[in-house]
């Protein structure tokens, strides 16, 4: 047991502890005070500062007789109880040993004894984080920079109903968390998962990846434009396309939105193919539906050869293949399958249309299980999608009126659809919005304002840890969720090391009990 330092003065919300000699404290450091009866408060630092017992003026003119050489020899009488460094702490957990001898997790309410020790945290102390049902894996425990052999799981049916958001700049772990978090649930049928993958990194093309999993082959479906073994080629029938699948997703002029309705009122399932070829719509001028057509090509890339047949310059839509790639998508997803979805070769409106089109259909089915009653018989599904900002900014839902993607953040998880969204920039996602994610592992971000973003959003009070934001390396997350008690801070494991791990070791016996 390693004394870390003793309280000195502070407040609820700010204790600061004095650092013992030869220790060294981290930001984000969890430490732990001892009360009677086995309880104890666990504590986090949020800030570091030098304490000295010399005034400010002599340490000034100390430091300069030394620069200048005048004594080399010049030294502080017993260094070590003259200066010293002071840790800013929070209480973050109160654990009370209730019921004999199990733990339970309080918020805390009082202060930790004055001039107690503080304690660096072990493994034992956070014996009371069990598995939950459903269990997603996020990482291990990470007290500072050590990494503790604790795991942290949540329940997945509550963290992708209630949505989940991951933000961070580049470079800090944002694919490798996702990777992770996909292999832990690989063959769990009670969530089916979309992804949007628009840099082709987790199926695992030319590396390890999901693919590798031991249920990959039964409960991984892969869709590419470029098919490899074991993957579907990813091809959507003209037909699969409906107006209301561009709102908010492709811009179009009232008047264009217009014609398409009438296109779609006119010629049912082949107003797409109506609008190429240029037939006529009622009361739509032709102007107007001469701008659609190019709009429509530069956007699908469809266009009429010389032969007046319709071509797709992307292949991704057909008026031959594809019938099913919609429906097949929708069994796997309702059977709790991971669907990849490779839009690597797409322009992000593509990737964002195919993502619309299997939304709008996987909204509609789970609304009407509810109204049959049988939507808890049903996994839940979320999907990942990238740079998020994209479907949820403000800007987008005030031009659009709002999208699919933006529907399912505030009225999904009555209908256990949720949404998985990764950005870089949160501060232009709404309130609203970031409000409805009820979920956030936060990576690192160097930008002030996007702290603030994420701070102000999150489920517990992270205001004093702007820094330990900031300092996050590569791997290392805050986990800020409505079903913890407290903001948990991990490292995610390289997702390399993960599966290896994973292949050689024994599956530990799954606990049903939530204490989080």
């Amino acid at each position: 047991m390693q004394i870390a330092g003793s309280i000195v003065y502070g407040k609820h919300g700010s204790i600061m502890i004095r650092q013992k000699t030869e220790t060294e404290i981290e930001l984000g450091d969890l430490l732990v005070v001892d009360q009677a009866g086995g309880n104890y408060s666990i504590l986090q630092v949020y800030d570091l500062q030098y304490g000295s017992q010399i005034p400010d003026k002599n340490l000034e003119m100390i430091s300069g007789m030394k620069l200048e050489g005048f004594r080399a020899d010049m030294d502080f009488m017993e260094p070590s109880l003259r200066n010293y460094v002071l840790a800013m702490v929070k209480s973050v957990a109160s654990i009370k040993v209730e019921n004999g001898n199990e733990k339970k997790v309080h918020i805390p309410k009082t202060l930790p004894q004055f001039m107690s020790n503080a304690r660096f945290v072990q493994k034992s102390d956070l014996d009371f984080i069990e598995t939950p049902k459903n269990p997603i894996f996020l990482g291990y425990v990470r007290s500072g920079s050590k990494v503790l052999d604790v795991e942290v799981n949540l329940n997945g049916v509550d963290v992708f109903t209630h949505h989940l958001l991951i933000p961070a700049t580049t470079g800090r772990g944002k694919s490798n968390l996702i990777k992770v978090m996909l292999w832990s649930i690989i063959g769990k049928d009670y969530c089916g998962i979309l992804v949007l993958d628009p840099h082709d990194e987790y199926f695992g093309r030319h590396s390890k990846g999901l693919k590798d999993h031991s249920s990959a082959q039964d409960n991984l479906v892969y869709y590419s434009p470029k098919p490899v073994a074991g993957s579907i080629s990813l091809v959507f029938d003209f037909k699969s396309v409906k107006p209301w699948h561009f709102q908010g997703i492709v811009e179009f002029t009232q008047a264009q939105h217009e014609a398409m309705t009438v296109a779609y009122h006119t010629y049912k399932n082949d107003w797409l193919c109506a609008i190429v070829q240029g037939q006529d719509l009622p009361n739509v001028d032709p102007k107007t539906l001469a701008v659609l057509q190019r709009k429509i090509d530069t956007v699908l890339g469809l266009y009429l050869d010389d032969q007046g047949k319709i071509q797709c310059r992307t292949n991704v839509f057909s008026d031959t293949l594809g019938s099913r790639t919609v429906k097949d998508i929708l069994e796997a997803l309702e059977s709790g399958k991971k669907v990849i979805v490779d839009t690597s070769r797409f322009t992000d409106e593509i990737e964002l249309l195919i993502g619309s089109m299997i939304l709008h259909e996987v909204f509609n089915n789970y609304k009407r299980y509810k109204l049959e009653g049988t939507l808890d018989q049903k996994p839940v599904i979320s999907i990942i999608v990238e740079e998020a900002p994209r479907v949820l900014s403000q800007d987008v839902l005030k031009s659009a009126g709002g999208n699919i993607f933006s529907t399912i953040a505030r009225e999904g998880r009555k209908f256990k659809v949720g949404l998985t969204a990764i950005t870089q920039l949160t501060s232009i996602i709404p309130k609203t919005v970031l409000a409805n994610m009820n979920t956030k592992i936060i990576l690192g971000n160097e930008l002030s304002s996007e702290r603030s973003a994420i701070i102000d959003s999150a489920s517990q009070d992270l205001s004093t840890d702007d820094q330990n934001i900031a300092s996050l390396d590569k791997g290392e997350a805050i986990i800020s969720s409505n079903f913890t008690k407290f903001a948990i801070p991990i490292q995610v494991p390289l997702f390399e090391d993960y599966i290896e791990k994973n292949a050689t070791a024994a599956k530990p016996k799954e606990q049903t009990r939530v204490v989080l």
